[in-house]
């Protein structure tokens, strides 16, 4: 498969996907980003829709995601590679030194996913998150060229945040599928029981509950934000773009009393085009 035909695929995954909270492969990128990035994200929503898959036993999940990361270790280990997905991310694994490790981190946090559907403490979460989000921000820092530690500490933070505030608007969906990502001890806190989250709109408890965790995902998101300085050229505009999707997201969800069982709660692109200049040129000064 040619690195043309593969980013055409991808462009069907991001155009599914479209629900997003910000631009994955920013259309101002130059091509060779774009490419780059529209692989990363192509793997990564392979692995989290592997784990998703409503198969009527959950060790054929397990069996999907060893077999994926079969591919991926063949892929590093120069040996033939038949899944579409890992082949297209070939060339960006070789352009872009990609680690391995970040990549197989992706696929342990859908293995959690088979077995952990619930989170006693907000630690315990961030733990998930360490698998399930952080590697996609070391993920771009390779392929812009701008890895190092510091950048990955800020990136993680980042990324944390991002997965944080994506629990906080698929509180509904993330229960019909028998999950819960937020933390039992902070349910406990605000007398908040599973049966809140059934129902179609949120109670005063929940709403109180859902304020103070998207407080605390954009306290992580600010704590992150000077990654956005640390960067240059078109990875700082790529990592503002970031940011400010997380941050619009945080107002619409404010916006929206801090209610997301109605509907998933969704910034608008203006909201977002303003999240993001603010960010570059906070950045740029």
């Amino acid at each position: 498969m040619s690195q043309r035909t593969a980013v055409a695929a991808v462009r069907r995954v991001e155009q599914a996907r479209s629900r997003e909270n910000f631009p994955v492969a920013l259309r101002v990128l130059p091509g060779r980003y774009r490419r780059h990035l529209l692989a990363v994200y192509a793997y990564a929503r392979q692995v989290d829709d592997l784990g998703d898959e409503p198969l009527p036993d959950p060790t054929d999940r397990l069996a999907a995601l060893d077999h994926i990361e079969a591919e991926l270790r063949s892929l590093y280990a120069d040996r033939e590679v038949t899944h579409p997905v890992v082949r297209a991310l070939a060339p960006t694994v070789a352009e872009c030194r990609l680690p391995l490790g970040a990549l197989v981190r992706l696929i342990e946090a859908n293995r959690v996913d088979q077995r952990v559907t619930r989170y006693a403490t907000f630690d315990e979460l961030v733990g998930y998150c360490t698998l399930s989000a952080n590697p996609v921000g070391e993920l771009v820092l390779h392929v812009f060229g701008q890895v190092g530690p510091d950048r990955v500490a800020l990136s993680d933070r980042v990324c944390t945040a991002l997965q944080l505030v994506e629990h906080l608007q698929d509180v509904a969906e993330d229960h019909q599928r028998g999950r819960i990502y937020l933390p039992a001890e902070d349910m406990d806190r605000f007398d908040v029981t599973e049966a809140d989250l059934a129902r179609p709109t949120a109670s005063r408890r929940l709403r109180d509950l859902i304020e103070f965790e998207a407080e605390r995902a954009r306290a992580w998101l600010d704590a992150g934000a000077p990654l956005v300085a640390a960067l240059h050229g078109w990875a700082r505009l790529a990592v503002s773009g970031y940011l400010a999707g997380g941050r619009a997201t945080l107002d619409a969800l404010a916006a929206a009393g801090y209610d997301p069982l109605p509907t998933t709660v969704r910034p608008r692109g203006r909201r977002v085009l303003h999240r993001w200049l603010a960010a570059t040129v906070r950045s740029a000064g």
